[in-house]
């Protein structure tokens, strides 16, 4: 869950903005709960790569996205788009954002965890 001050919808508002701003492409795929839905970002390389990110609390209680590749989801988008389509199955309050850049940027300004 993100934090308990900001809505989910301002913040995925802010991640496609900056997006944006970069040059980039940024899709809402699939709208949550406006206030605490859960998000997936997928990250579209534009030459058949893909990521998947997810939002964890670290062992600080701090948010950090994991890089779901590290699970075996992903690199290659069609793995992402098969994860992306069960989680969609099972919450329908997910958010699920689709960042296309040929250059393969997240655009999150939180920390990256590679490892479980």
């Amino acid at each position: 869950m993100f934090d308990e001050r900001l809505p989910t919808k301002v913040w995925v508002d802010a991640l496609v903005r900056r997006v944006q701003v970069a040059g980039a492409s940024a899709f809402v795929i699939q709208s949550g709960d406006v206030s605490r839905g859960d998000i997936l970002i997928k990250v579209a390389d534009l030459s058949g790569g893909g990521r998947v990110y997810a939002p964890r609390t670290n062992m600080d209680g701090e948010r950090v996205f994991v890089d779901l590749a590290v699970q075996g989801v992903g690199p290659d988008e069609q793995t992402a788009n098969d994860y992306i389509y069960k989680a969609r199955e099972r919450d329908r309050d997910l958010w699920i954002v689709e960042i296309e850049d040929r250059d393969g940027r997240h655009f999150l300004t939180e920390p990256i965890e590679t490892a479980l």
